[in-house]
């Protein structure tokens, strides 16, 4: 290894430790890098001619980088230069070649066209099975909104055709649902999917369950599954919540609002993940044109999330 930098070598002695270190020393130990790089390997070709690539290890920990801290491409290059926790995090020292805005593209395109957002979520949640994190009887159904930019300000002059608008109370929205299916016990995601925001929540529910449930708790937004040709011959109890306007005039004390209340119990697990995903790692608007981009990019998110719940609940890597 080069002899260390005066940079480098004041960075190890300094005397704090900063939260972002903290956090990704965390992280450096909750990800299985080395499951989740044989699922990427098959897809990451080398180059016959030209500069030898980056490997796949580096790559996956500056995707994860940009993922953490909602970089675009050029912030997250930048950010590499700059910021030495994201370099040693990203095993990449400054007197090295560093992977420009072009390269970080092309490995996020990479796992785009092979759809391999959803795959690394199961591999995440393999590696928390392994750690005895099971699936168990209930499965909690929601969706959250995600908004996209309305403007027609662009180059195409016109919005992105596969968001849609929806009305939420007074409020108009534009942009996407992200719809999740978590273990009622454990809180962890188990699957997901992507729809325009107009998509009503009922029509994704079948997706999101995985078979083995005896119980499915949702909102007052899945009124009705039961009655659906899908779920016909799925034998589960359904746990979904009235109307507001109806638990309003429950009588206070009554049976009535005491299960109410207690189906809203268990729902609030559901609310963690989108916690997570828009205020922590800060996807609350769209980044790309296009659900499967979003997607792609929302499974890892939401396998990140799985693995701080997991840590939590005593399930380490």
């Amino acid at each position: 290894m080069d002899q260390l930098s005066f940079a480098e070598a004041e960075y190890d002695h300094k005397r704090r430790k900063t939260r972002r270190e903290a956090f990704l020393e965390e992280m450096e130990m909750l990800l299985p890098w080395k499951k989740l790089e044989a699922k990427i390997k098959r897809h990451y070709h080398r180059n016959k001619t030209g500069r030898p690539p980056y490997p796949l290890s580096v790559m996956l920990r500056i995707h994860c980088l940009q993922l953490f801290y909602n970089l675009s491409d050029p912030m997250m290059e930048d950010s590499l230069y700059e910021i030495e926790s994201m370099r040693r995090f990203a095993k990449l020292r400054l007197s090295e070649r560093i992977p420009d805005e072009t390269t970080i593209l092309n490995f996020r395109h990479l796992l785009e066209s092979h759809h391999l957002g959803e795959k690394l979520l199961q591999e995440i949640n393999k590696h928390l099975a392994s750690k005895g994190c099971k699936l168990r009887e209930g499965t909690i159904v929601d969706a959250t909104l995600i908004e996209a930019p309305s403007s027609t300000k662009n180059k195409e002059k016109q919005r992105d055709p596969e968001m849609h608008q929806t009305k939420k109370g007074n409020q108009w929205y534009f942009g996407m649902k992200l719809h999740i299916g978590v273990d009622a016990d454990t809180g962890i995601v188990h699957s997901a999917t992507g729809t325009a925001a107009n998509e009503h929540d009922i029509t994704q529910a079948d997706k999101l369950l995985h078979g083995k449930e005896q119980r499915v708790h949702g909102d007052a937004g899945y009124l009705g599954i039961h009655k659906r040709e899908e779920h016909k011959d799925r034998e589960v109890e359904w746990h979904i919540a009235v109307r507001p306007g109806k638990r309003k005039v429950m009588v206070e004390g009554s049976d009535e609002q005491k299960t109410e209340k207690a189906k809203a119990s268990v729902r609030a697990k559901v609310e963690h993940p989108f916690r997570w995903v828009k205020g922590i790692f800060g996807y609350d608007k769209v980044r790309y044109r296009g659900l499967d981009k979003n997607m792609n990019r929302l499974c890892l998110l939401l396998g990140f999330t799985n693995l701080l719940r997991g840590r939590s609940l005593g399930y380490t890597g």
